[in-house]
């Protein structure tokens, strides 16, 4: 069995429609020094990071703490909007986010495929940094939930999942966000 502790990215300084890859802000920076603080007796551990800079950027202080480089790998990185999306990108996404995945197969199918592949394949204990829709991916394949959206992980929350043949188990939500989520 393989325990990943799946963090979401701390405060970005930007929206994702506004600005495709922001680092993070002042808050994020704490975010990201507090939660290494409570991750820091877990490890050291493999730590897992998409491409962008706020994942990077949140997993530096746990990374610096263990001494050990945070492998990226795009399997856990963010949903990829259609070009041009109608009638905008928050639009979009908002209408996105309140459906299922069969409401959008063309771009959800291969969100999850890569999302689901990416953590599958991770054999050892592990802390993933990746974001709020890939974490609902996950949580929708271990339960079964074909919701785009089921919970609304904060800004450095850890939701704990076990991976045993390929089956996912969550062990743990982590702590949420008011109801209106921002990506």
């Amino acid at each position: 069995m393989t325990r990943l502790v799946l963090v979401r990215h701390g405060k970005p300084d930007g929206t994702w429609g506004r600005d495709p890859d922001p680092g993070l802000d002042a808050q994020g920076h704490e975010q990201a020094r507090a939660v290494a603080d409570v991750l820091v007796e877990l490890g050291p551990l493999p730590i897992v990071v998409s491409p962008l800079r706020r994942t990077l950027e949140t997993a530096a202080p746990l990374a610096q703490r263990w001494g050990v480089t945070a492998m990226v790998d795009r399997g856990v990185g963010e949903l990829v909007a259609p070009p041009n999306p109608t009638p905008d990108h928050a639009t979009w996404l908002h209408s996105l986010m309140t459906g299922t995945g069969a409401d959008a197969p063309e771009v959800m199918m291969p969100f999850r495929d890569r999302v689901l592949g990416a953590i599958r394949t991770i054999t050892t204990d592990t802390v993933v940094v990746t974001h709020f829709l890939a974490i609902n991916v996950v949580v929708g394949a271990a339960s079964g939930d074909d919701r785009v959206v089921l919970f609304a992980p904060a800004h450095c929350s850890r939701t704990v999942v076990d991976v045993l043949n390929g089956s996912l188990r969550v062990v743990e939500l982590g702590a949420q966000v008011a109801p209106t989520p921002r990506v």
